[in-house]
């Protein structure tokens, strides 16, 4: 079992990890989540002991990983594929790993083996691609046969069938009572792999919990419905109803609604007491991912803007005007932005440390992303009524056609 108690990491005035405290234990395999920059790899170094902690420490069985007998036979680990010498064959390395942990020899061949690279295992690793040099990394973290195995994105570069294998080699080593520590960002891959989850963000702990709590905790469930298109009417009167009960609908990109806080029973009921034909009345169950971005919104260090492409747009003549944008009818938010998860305290949210205390992350101006209640869902926000004119006024000279734009594949300055 490895056991974190109070692990803080500064690198001069950065706070890399603050006050982390945690459990993996065997049996499961243990999935860590974070953003980019979050600690993730700050914390497995220094469960392996590449890294002295500030403060707090960290046991793999009840010992500092220094002062573990043997290490290899007891830990593996791969944190990074790359950290293999290019002359080296792929056997050479696994071979000179045995014989400085006093591993056998005939070892060497089988986790080759076992990792699909006996048919190059004597070519030099410098040869690799990023997945082949995976599975080598696998290979050595196998070596020793660990009762403890740390991955750090152990799927980089693999293909469909090499991440099928890495997924159930993780199960496999876990149903042998091994203890399995597993870092990545793929979502999809973590919701079919791990059984627990440890997320943290900015260094500090977010969640500790198995994957079915954590999307529960941190997601609303919905319905998805849809009513005849060729009867809006029926849509409109559906929309009434359910808001009238208590619904929240919000509207899909491709006509559908989606409705929260009222069962599926409870909506048929009600589209049944309208006189409504339902086309569609599915549940929806939040993934992995919507879960986690929901979590981890205020967390994110790096976040992308627009491209504005800035001095690459042809200059528009004078007098251009821009084209006025048209009203948009409320959808559910597609990227950029989650709803928070549903009422209740979050026993994760506070805490002490650097980062405590941080604002709530804000939803992005422009229109709402649900319909009030009782407020149809179809139709565009009423248009706003302009200064009178006169009856006489003489009629407004209509702007210019935009002139196509320049053609850039040329060597002539587009101004």
């Amino acid at each position: 079992m490895i056991e974190a108690v109070g692990l803080t990491k500064r690198y001069g005035a950065k706070t890399a990890v603050y006050n982390l405290s945690f459990q993996v234990r065997p049996g499961t395999v243990t999935g860590f989540l974070g953003p980019n920059g979050s600690g993730k790899s700050t914390t497995m170094r220094m469960i392996l002991g590449l890294d002295q902690p500030t403060s707090g420490h960290v046991t793999i069985g009840g010992h500092p990983y220094r002062k573990l007998p043997n290490a290899p036979r007891q830990v593996g680990a791969l944190l990074d594929a790359k950290a293999v010498h290019g002359g080296r064959s792929a056997r050479s390395h696994l071979l000179s790993l045995a014989q400085l942990a006093g591993i056998p020899a005939r070892r060497v061949d089988e986790v080759l083996g076992v990792v699909g690279l006996q048919s190059v295992a004597k070519r030099r690793s410098k040869g690799f691609s990023l997945g082949m040099g995976q599975r080598l990394g696998i290979a050595a973290a196998l070596l020793g046969d660990p009762q403890v195995l740390l991955f750090d994105e152990p799927v980089n570069g693999l293909d469909p069938e090499g991440i099928l294998w890495v997924r159930n080699l993780m199960k496999a080593l876990a149903a042998e009572g091994r203890t399995v520590f597993v870092s990545s960002h793929l979502m999809s891959e973590m919701a079919l792999t791990a059984d627990h989850l440890i997320v943290i963000g900015r260094g500090q702990l977010m969640a500790d919990m198995s994957v079915k709590q954590f999307i529960s905790a941190n997601s609303a469930d919905f319905a998805r419905v849809r009513t005849p298109d060729t009867e809006p009417t029926q849509r409109e009167k559906l929309v009434t109803v359910l808001a009238e009960a208590g619904g929240q609908v919000l509207s899909e990109p491709d006509g559908a609604l989606r409705i929260t806080g009222l069962p599926l029973p409870r909506i048929s009921d009600l589209a049944h007491g309208a006189d409504v034909r339902l086309w569609e009345l599915s549940p929806h169950q939040a993934s992995l991912e919507e879960a986690y971005m929901r979590l981890t919104q205020g967390a994110v260090d790096y976040r992308s803007t627009d491209d504005r492409k800035a001095g690459l747009m042809q200059q528009q003549p004078p007098g251009y005007l821009p084209p006025q944008p048209q009203p948009v009818v409320p959808e559910v938010p597609q990227q950029g932005w989650y709803a928070p998860p549903p009422p209740g305290q979050n026993p994760y949210a506070g805490g002490q440390g650097p980062y405590a205390g941080a604002p709530a992350p804000q939803p992005p101006a422009g229109p709402p992303s649900a319909t009030a209640p009782g407020a149809p869902v179809s139709g565009g926000p009423a248009p706003v009524p302009g200064p009178a004119v006169p009856a006489d006024a003489p009629p407004v000279p209509q702007a210019p056609p935009a002139a196509a734009p320049a053609d850039l594949s040329k060597n002539e300055d587009p101004r």
